[in-house]
């Protein structure tokens, strides 16, 4: 059987918050066990001030362990800071999907850059909600037309400019292959390809992003969505 994901909102808009329960109610592999206008009132739940599912009408059992995933509005009437609404969940070990009612590239960019998993505008259909919240779930980010388009666009000095066959090596070798096998694909040799990786570590440390593993290379990939075509 498979592992029902569970998906809390934090949105202060009320209609939107009765479609979302209506339509992930719909869902078997989704559970809504949460709801809350500003991510304090979902995270009281985390101090045990509030059961999660407190804002779901017809809950039995409060749950304990924070959401899975959180579906987290851009800008709240709270006059919260995006970045630290998405930090603050990340803390507690939530995945967070922007949603929101424009597509914004500068505060896009600042989600991801922030440790938001994807963003969505709230114009998208169930279909492609739900498989966002999955594709998270997995561990994959959540790409969306508006995303790439604010990425292919970043020229922030945090995003460092990589050539073709240097997006290529990072991408390949970040994803699990040896150098080795990168530089066969590539057909190049091994000791080219360690200069192209060497030059994106060079260009990430020159950004403020310093990659000194093989897992800070694919954390770049995924805040980057350089994965994301």
């Amino acid at each position: 059987m498979a592992r029902v994901i569970t998906v809390a909102v934090v949105d202060d808009d009320r209609m939107l918050l009765d479609g979302l329960r209506a339509w992930l109610g719909g869902v078997p592999e989704l559970r809504l066990v949460a709801t809350a206008a500003t991510v304090g009132e979902l995270l009281a739940a985390a101090d045990g001030h509030l059961p999660y599912g407190a804002g779901v009408p017809g809950y039995t059992a409060p749950d304990i362990a924070p959401p899975d995933i959180v579906l987290l509005d851009l800008v709240l009437r709270d006059g919260s800071a995006p970045t630290d609404n998405i930090r603050r969940l990340l803390r507690t070990g939530s995945r967070v999907l922007m949603i929101s009612t424009v597509p914004d590239r500068s505060r896009i960019i600042e989600a991801i850059r922030a440790g938001a998993d994807g963003y969505l505008t709230k114009d998208h259909d169930l279909p492609t909600l739900v498989t966002a919240i999955k594709d998270l779930a997995t561990g994959r980010g959540a790409h969306s037309p508006e995303l790439a388009f604010a990425c292919a666009h970043d020229s922030s000095p945090a995003r460092p400019r990589l050539s073709p066959r240097e997006r290529q090596i990072l991408l390949d070798y970040a994803s699990g292959m040896t150098l080795k096998s990168a530089a066969r694909r590539a057909g190049i040799t091994v000791h080219t390809a360690k200069d192209y990786l060497d030059r994106v570590k060079a260009k990430y440390q020159q950004a403020g992003r310093p990659t000194y593993t093989k897992l800070d290379l694919a954390r770049r990939v995924r805040e980057d969505h350089l994965d994301g075509g």
